[in-house]
C-alpha cells in the first residue's frame, strides 16, 4: 500500500497545481484500507487472489484416478494407494547458438560458439551432480548437437529423442510481428507443443519412489501466448519441480551464470 501511494505521487509529480491535495485525498482512503488490512489480513485474501490454483491441471489428482462407486463416493484407501510421493524435476536446456543462415534443419547446426556454450552447460550439470534419470533431445539438429555435447559430460545417463520437442509457432504472436504465417501453422504446431507439455509436465506416478531429474534439451517456446516476448540465453538452464501434490515450483528460469559474459547470446 505504501509503495502504491509513492508510485502514484511520483507519477503525478509533473502535473499542474493541485497534485499534493489530490494525492493526500487519495492516500487518506488508502491509509484507512491499509490499517484495516493490518487488523485482519484474511479479509483481503479472496480479493487479492485473481485465480485459484487448479490442483488437477495434469489430470492426475489422486481422487480422479479411482473409479467412484455407484453412489458417487470414492474409496479413500484406494486414493491413498495412487498418491505419488516423489518429485519430478525437469531441467530444460535451450540449444546453443546455431547457424542462422541455414534454410534447412540440417544446415542450422551449432556454431563454434554454440558448441562452447553446450560444453559449459554440460560441465555445469555435471557439477550439480543430480541423479539424472534421462536426457531427452528435440530431434532438430541444433538441439541434438547440444545434447550430444552435454551427454559427453553425463555418459551414464540414457539419451533419447522426441519429435514433439521440435521448435514451432504455438500461438499467433501478440503483439503481431512483421512476418505473416497462415493460421494452419499455429493450429498444427500448437497442438504438437501442447502434446509435448502433456507428455513431460505432470506429477510422478505412485510407483515412482525416488525424486527424478530429467534433462530436456529443446527450444524456448513457452508460454505459448507469449513465446516471442520471452527471450532465453542459448544453453541456459530452466529448472521446474513438480511436487506430488501437483504444486509446481520454478527453481530457475534461463539461468546462464555458468557461461562467461563474452559467451552469452540469445539467437
Amino acid at each position: 500500500m505504501r509503495l502504491l501511494r509513492k508510485i502514484k505521487y511520483i507519477i503525478a509529480a509533473g502535473a499542474a497545481g493541485g497534485v499534493l491535495a489530490s494525492y493526500l485525498a487519495v492516500s487518506a482512503a488508502e491509509v484507512a484500507l491499509e490499517e484495516k488490512y493490518r487488523e485482519d489480513p484474511a479479509l483481503f485474501g479472496h480479493q487479492n487472489s485473481r485465480s485459484k490454483w487448479d490442483f488437477n491441471w495434469d489430470r492426475q489428482e489422486p481422487h480422479t484416478l479411482v473409479k467412484p462407486s455407484k453412489s458417487g463416493s470414492v474409496d479413500s484407501e484406494k486414493v491413498e494407494k495412487v498418491k505419488p510421493t516423489a518429485t519430478r524435476n525437469l531441467i530444460l536446456i535451450r540449444h546453443g547458438q546455431y547457424n542462422l543462415k541455414g534454410t534447412k534443419d540440417e544446415e542450422r547446426y551449432l556454431t563454434a560458439l554454440g558448441i562452447e556454450q553446450a560444453d559449459y552447460t554440460g560441465k555445469r550439470l555435471k557439477e550439480l551432480a543430480m541423479p539424472y534419470t534421462s536426457i531427452v533431445q528435440s530431434s532438430m539438429c541444433r538441439a541434438r548437437e547440444t545434447a550430444n555435447v552435454i551427454s559427453g559430460h553425463l555418459p551414464n545417463v540414457p539419451l533419447h529423442t522426441c519429435d514433439l520437442l521440435q521448435e514451432g509457432a504455438p500461438f499467433p504472436p501478440e503483439p503481431p510481428v512483421g512476418h505473416w504465417k497462415p493460421e494452419m501453422h499455429f493450429y498444427r504446431d500448437g497442438a504438437r507443443i501442447e502434446a509435448a507439455f502433456r507428455k513431460y509436465f505432470h506429477r510422478a506416478e505412485a510407483s515412482q519412489k525416488e525424486d527424478s531429474y530429467e534433462v530436456l534439451v529443446c527450444h524456448a517456446n513457452l508460454p505459448p501466448e507469449a513465446w516471442l516476448r520471452m527471450s532465453l540465453h542459448n544453453a541456459s538452464i530452466t529448472w521446474i519441480a513438480i511436487r506430488p501434490s501437483g504444486r509446481v515450483v520454478l527453481r530457475a528460469l534461463g539461468d546462464c551464470g555458468h557461461l562467461p559474459p563474452a559467451k552469452l547470446t540469445t539467437t
